[in-house]
């Protein structure tokens, strides 16, 4: 049980409180003239709401958790050998854990916050450097004590998976793990539910003031069943169809949703003309190699493209076939851009036998750059789907996401009990969660 406790809140004593240390600082440290005219201290809300923004400094500002840490030191100190914490689980999930779906919901939000009060104010900026500085923020970013609700909550399904290993010989205690892991899990699908709806409801409503269509069919971009999964520059190799007219070493800027890819051409930064657009149905991809092919006029390609595949639009915008070759920076970059091009094709598929996957145990958090990037939390596992120059696509063990992380910031499993145990304990996590 102890365990289990401290592999989902590592160096936390079951009665502490677990508020993140700068938000104690906060109150008293960043107030007056730091924060945004008529929009009221907003990063200290992001932080200390739960309660209430206006609670007397050193007061705890997130009843939520703290109730039920509370909870379990009664329990701790009613039994010194805790037996089950089971109705404890269960009852904080289904009646005092609400306010981390509110708060993960509005995370996004929360970290604009702080990008934008950081960039834009250089009292609040200076202040908060010197805040992160203290001892008790232990040299973090302010970041990572705004992300901490939503690493604490996903892992309490891997506390849920633990107490019903432990209870499979007590039948009624047994039970009970599972009514709390239920409960879980049904709030942390919540938790990453609200998030995703925010981030990418945020992410349509920009991108639609930001394409231009005037050149083609206009596309109804807005639709709550799409969501972006990657962006980015990429070269044109050869000057056919649509790019017939351009410049040399033509560059255009993709946005490559669920369902449809949209090819644009980059006004500014946040201006862009679409130049044509296709459904994902519609969408083959071929990775190529520099020796394939010569450039348009004759001369080696290896040598200025090193990174070349080919993407045909069986129908674009006009109901033609299109097809155009293009290059990216690196080879990691290209296989990152061939994955997220055939999403539609790897929806429901597989490997057949996980376990004989590599293993990776994130050994340093990393917090995602990029939309087809995954956020993960220290001791996170991770099965490795894909590798490529130097980075890491794999899935997380804890919920099925998927996305590419850099190498170095996980080592791999070699223990064949330990990967065969994770599989395990994957798939009663799906089996389990699936509410």
């Amino acid at each position: 049980m102890g365990s289990g406790l401290g592999s989902c809140f590592p160096g936390r004593a079951l009665g502490q409180c677990p508020i993140p240390p700068g938000a104690a600082h906060l109150p008293g440290a960043c107030c007056g003239g730091l924060w945004e005219p008529r929009r009221g201290p907003i990063l200290r809300a992001c932080v200390c709401r739960g309660g209430g923004v206006n609670r007397p400094q050193g007061a705890c500002s997130s009843p939520a958790p703290c109730r039920f840490f509370e909870a379990l030191e009664q329990r701790h100190k009613a039994q010194v050998c805790v037996e089950d914490i089971s109705d404890i689980l269960e009852e904080h999930a289904e009646r005092h854990f609400h306010p981390y779906v509110i708060y993960c919901s509005n995370e996004l939000y929360q970290q604009r916050a702080l990008q934008r009060l950081t960039s834009s104010n250089a009292a609040f900026r200076e202040a908060l450097r010197e805040i992160e500085q203290r001892t008790a923020c232990g040299g973090l970013p302010m970041i990572s004590f705004l992300i901490l609700p939503m690493q604490r909550v996903t892992r309490l399904p891997l506390l849920a998976d633990t107490l019903c290993l432990k209870t499979q010989g007590h039948p009624e205690r047994y039970k009970a793990a599972s009514r709390a892991f239920k409960a879980i899990s049904k709030l942390v699908k919540q938790c990453n539910e609200g998030a995703h709806k925010m981030e990418r409801t945020e992410q349509m409503y920009t991108l639609h003031t930001q394409l231009d269509f005037s050149k083609v069919k206009s596309l109804p971009l807005i639709s709550a069943s799409r969501w972006l999964l990657k962006r980015g520059e990429l070269f044109v190799v050869e000057e056919t169809g649509l790019f017939r007219k351009l410049a040399s070493r033509p560059t255009c800027y993709l946005f490559l949703f669920n369902d449809v890819l949209v090819i644009t051409k980059k006004k500014s930064e946040d201006s862009f003309v679409v130049q044509d657009y296709a459904q994902m149905d519609h969408i083959q991809v071929q990775k190529m190699e520099p020796s394939e092919a010569s450039l348009p006029g004759g001369g080696s390609r290896s040598s200025s493209v090193p990174h070349p595949f080919q993407l045909t639009l069986l129908h674009n915008s006009e109901g033609r076939q299109e097809k155009i070759l293009l290059s990216s920076d690196s080879a990691s970059d290209r296989a990152r851009w061939i994955t997220a091009l055939t999403y539609r094709e790897r929806q429901g598929q597989g490997p057949s036998n996980k376990g004989d996957l590599l293993q990776v145990e994130v050994t340093k958090a990393y917090l995602a750059k990029q939309v087809d990037e995954i956020t993960l939390q220290q001791a996170d596992v991770v099965l490795i789907l894909q590798q490529e120059d130097g980075w890491f696509y794999g899935e997380r063990l804890r919920d099925g996401e998927t996305g590419w992380f850099p190498e170095d910031f996980a080592q791999s499993i070699t223990s064949r009990v330990a990967v065969e145990g994770n599989v395990r304990r994957m798939e009663r996590l799906r089996v389990e969660t699936d509410v």
